[in-house]
């Protein structure tokens, strides 16, 4: 525990042991150089109406009403002590192109789910959303049917609520292309959504103590880099989505009985790489994945550590490669429900803290292959009740058995022909990104 609370600590910069997150930071966006300002008091909505094309207008400090509808491009900034308050519907809403929200603070929503009531709408193409804060409101950002639109540096307060059903999504992404979405903290929110959406870029985002940091469906040729997923109840999730790219992010403390850093359903063509998951309930969950026969998933450089399971698989394996990873200091290496195993994928040059092997030509890598079998892993799988006992001392006794009685030797789930005696060198780390 002492070593899974340093390393959380200096991967997170905040002691596992129950400390708070740190607060999101708000953004300051530069003021325009020149603007038309508008006054507490004033008619925001009036002022836009009138304003030409190309416009830019300045919110004072204090609080103006919403809610607000632009449908021109113009720019709309203000400083964080600017607030726009809504009360129904959706707070401010952007249709059209070329729109420009920056640096104000965004509060109060209506509360109707089938409104999709939130903070910001944005529609349209071009449109750019900077620095801006959303809170109590239901939504935080919705960008729906966008091409090119830009999220970047924006804070997004959800309600907390215990129920997290009950949450609106932090950002959401919805039949939107060819977009950023950057630099952002989202955290006490439900989800952020990427459906229907494809080649849009998440990067060096934040979120916290939400459900899912982030969920892809139906989505295509995306990118998740340098971003990072604490105490959500699930870091990724791709679900019958390909070509997607998860590379260099942390997630962690993903607990309780449906933790995942990683979870894929029927996803294929994606790279996994150099991401650290840490003290979550299960690593890397892998439901058919990849489904398409011609598809195939690359898992390398990652580190997996303090998970109950490593790698844990709804039933069998193919088509995919992990090279180079890290596992250790997790309860199993890999755990298969049903009857299947990963045998059929490629495993080579990982590092397992368990392997017993040795090296005599000292290449790095052990002579005899690491092999992974384990009696009360494979009962779990042909009965899941038995989870229930996971970690007892009844389970301890039935691996003891399977070990030193030949007759309940268990199956084989996962070899790997060249295990690596110690963990290859990390040239990225958590600290390296918060560095940047």
């Amino acid at each position: 525990m002492r070593s899974l609370t340093m390393l959380l600590s200096t991967c997170l910069s905040a002691c596992s042991a129950g400390n708070e997150p740190p607060a999101p930071r708000v953004s300051e966006v530069a003021a325009p150089h020149a603007g038309r300002t508008v006054h507490v008091g004033e008619d925001v909505q009036a002022v836009i109406d009138v304003a030409p094309v190309g416009a830019v207008l300045l919110l004072a400090p204090g609080e103006h009403r919403g809610p607000l509808t632009i449908g021109k491009p113009l720019t709309l900034w203000g400083p964080p002590l600017a607030t726009v308050r809504g009360g129904a519907g959706s707070t401010v809403r952007v249709t059209g192109s070329g729109v420009r929200l920056a640096g104000f603070t965004i509060a109060g929503s209506g509360q109707r789910f089938d409104l999709m009531d939130g903070g910001v709408h944005l529609q349209g193409s071009d449109h750019v959303l900077e620095g801006v804060t959303v809170c109590e409101t239901l939504f935080g950002i919705l960008v729906e049917r966008c091409v090119r639109a830009k999220v970047v540096h924006c804070t997004v307060i959800g309600t907390g609520l215990p129920a997290m059903g009950l949450r609106g999504d932090g950002i959401r992404l919805w039949e939107t292309n060819d977009s950023l979405v950057t630099d952002n903290h989202v955290t006490d929110s439900r989800d952020v959504v990427v459906w229907y959406s494809s080649r849009n870029l998440l990067a060096r985002n934040r979120v916290t103590r939400s459900r899912y940091g982030t969920h892809f469906m139906y989505s295509h040729e995306n990118v998740v880099e340098d971003s990072e997923y604490v105490a959500c109840e699930v870091g990724v999730f791709a679900m019958y989505s390909r070509d997607i790219v998860l590379r260099r992010n942390l997630l962690a403390e993903s607990g309780g009985a449906a933790g995942i850093g990683i979870g894929l359903k029927e996803a294929g063509n994606l790279t996994i790489e150099d991401n650290w998951l840490l003290a979550n309930t299960t690593g890397i969950y892998i439901d058919a994945s990849p489904l398409d026969p011609g598809h195939h998933n690359h898992y390398r450089r990652n580190v997996v550590r303090f998970a109950e399971s490593a790698i844990s698989l709804h039933s069998g394996l193919r088509r995919s490669d992990f090279v180079d990873n890290q596992f250790r200091d997790n309860g199993v290496v890999v755990k298969v429900g049903g009857q299947g195993d990963a045998l059929a994928c490629k495993f080579r040059g990982n590092f397992y803290d368990s392997y017993r092997g040795y090296d005599l030509d000292g290449d790095g890598f052990g002579d005899v292959p690491f092999e992974f079998r384990r009696l009360s892993v494979q009962l779990e799988g042909r009965y899941p009740e038995l989870a229930l006992l996971h970690g007892s001392p009844a389970m301890g006794m039935v691996d003891l058995v399977g070990e030193v009685m030949p007759l309940f030797v268990p199956r084989q789930l996962l070899r790997d022909e060249a295990p690596r005696l110690a963990p290859m060198a990390v040239g990225w780390t958590p600290e390296v990104r918060r560095a940047r």
